[in-house]
Parts: C-alpha cells; sequence; structure tokens
C-alpha cells in the first residue's frame, strides 16, 4: 500500500487564519497532513527564531478533518524547526505555507514570516511553497485559488523542486475565471520607501506607526509584478544562498 505523502502546513498569520485553514483543507485532498501554526500573528516576522525565551506548543482543533493540528508560541520559522525536529516522526514530503493574508512578491519576500518558514523548511532539507494572496482582508476569498494550489502542489511532488529553491507563489484578487494562467517569474526589483506617522500619547509620549509607499522601478514582463499586475500567478523560485556570485571576480580585484 503506497503512503500518502506528509504534508506540514504553516503559517505566519495564525492558527486560526482563514487562509491557513483553506490550504489546510486542499491539503486534505493530497496527503496526510500535520499543521503546526504560530498561535497569535507572526505577520512580517521574517526569519525570526526565539532564542531567548521558551517555546510552547500544544495539540489543538480548530477545525474538523483529519489533519493533526499544534499551536505554537513561536515564530513560523520556529514552527517548522519544531514540527521537523520534535514533532514529527519522519521529514516531510513538502511543506506549504499560507495561504497569507496579503502579498509577499518582490522585496516583500524579504520580510516575510510566510516565506520565511518556507526558507526554514527548505534549509532543513524539505521541498517547501509559500502561498499569498494580494487581499489583506482577514475575510478575502481564497476559493478562486484552490485548483492553482492543487496543481503546483502535486507538481512539487510529482516532479520535486531543486535543493536550495523554495518557491514563491502569489495569486492576483480575482475571480478564478479572471486569472489567466501562472507564470514562472524573477522577483521585480522593487522597494519600500518608509515613512513614520509620529503621534503623542495621553501622557505627552511621542510613538510611531511604520507607513510606506510601494516602488516598483522594474516594467520588465518577466516578473512576478508584472504577472500579478496583468491577472496572472506568479510563481518565483527563491533561493537561500544570498551571496552575490556575481560579484565575487570584481572583490578578488582588491587583493585583500
Amino acid at each position: 500500500m503506497k503512503t500518502k505523502p506528509l504534508i506540514l502546513v504553516v503559517n505566519d498569520d495564525g492558527i486560526t487564519a482563514p487562509g491557513l485553514r483553506m490550504l489546510i483543507e486542499i491539503m486534505n485532498e493530497i496527503g496526510e497532513v500535520v499543521v503546526v501554526a504560530p498561535d497569535s500573528p507572526q505577520s512580517a516576522m521574517g526569519h525570526a527564531i526565539t532564542i531567548n525565551s521558551t517555546l510552547h506548543c500544544q495539540k489543538i482543533n480548530i477545525t474538523k478533518g483529519p489533519q493533526l493540528e499544534y499551536s505554537c508560541s513561536g515564530t513560523p520559522a520556529d514552527c517548522v524547526k519544531l514540527a521537523v525536529n520534535e514533532l514529527l516522526d519522519r521529514k516531510p514530503d513538502l511543506c506549504v505555507s499560507g495561504i497569507n493574508h496579503g502579498s509577499n512578491s518582490s522585496i516583500n519576500v524579504i520580510y516575510s514570516g510566510t516565506m520565511s518558514a518556507a526558507i526554514e523548511a527548505g534549509i532543513e532539507g524539505v521541498p517547501a511553497i509559500g502561498f499569498s494572496l494580494l487581499d489583506f482582508s482577514w475575510d478575502a476569498n481564497f476559493h478562486p485559488l484552490k485548483g492553482f494550489i492543487k496543481k503546483i502542489t502535486t507538481m512539487a511532488l510529482k516532479n520535486g523542486i531543486p535543493k536550495g529553491v523554495v518557491l514563491n507563489v502569489n495569486f492576483p484578487k480575482l475571480k478564478e475565471e479572471e486569472i489567466k494562467g501562472i507564470k514562472i517569474c524573477r522577483q521585480a526589483k522593487a522597494y519600500w520607501v518608509e515613512d513614520f506617522d509620529k503621534r503623542i500619547n495621553p501622557i505627552g509620549k511621542e510613538y510611531y506607526w511604520l507607513t510606506g509607499t510601494f516602488v516598483n522601478e522594474d516594467n520588465e514582463e518577466d516578473t512576478d509584478e508584472w504577472a500579478l499586475k496583468n491577472g496572472y500567478v506568479s510563481v518565483v523560485p527563491t533561493q537561500f544562498d544570498l551571496t552575490a556570485h556575481q560579484s565575487i571576480r570584481y572583490f578578488n580585484k582588491w587583493n585583500l
């Protein structure tokens, strides 16, 4: 009897997030599902891990289904570390992270807790995919994504993902029939221009809210931003080797 693939499901919006619930539903159609997710929202945590305090993890049952669920007090990366090294009896065949409420395209991948969970899985030797929808609403409609997520996941299980690479998948906020297809893309060269909204609290102390404007200076048609703007699902193969290989020859000329 063939064993079902073991799929680890994680996120950064928290164990009760609707996007996670939808991803669990889809993965239950594909394999044996174990969920390890933060007990509270951890958006924009990047690749933070817990080293100066204890971690707590407990079995929990949010929605009916065959999945096994754990709620963790740590970050998204903590959830993956704990799952792979402590909670699971075998290494997962795949880790899926999301579905994130909001974009993780372009430079957002750097800050993303969703993608950091996927990257941590990749570091642990587990093929991984991060899924995000360009809709920050808690009540976002994830149903149009189901067929695309199932297709990408089954293809990843069938064909494999190269070592050192994870997939960053973003969906435009469109109806299913309006999505034109899937494009393999590169990360657009874009950035945030930050601004801090300075305020004074009732006892006279200053505090700040981070705001900003997203600036995309990359108009090429092979980027994730172009794909999303034009109605496509963007899939960016993302690596966690941050070496600027093309610059090594230049720096060797410094004769350090």
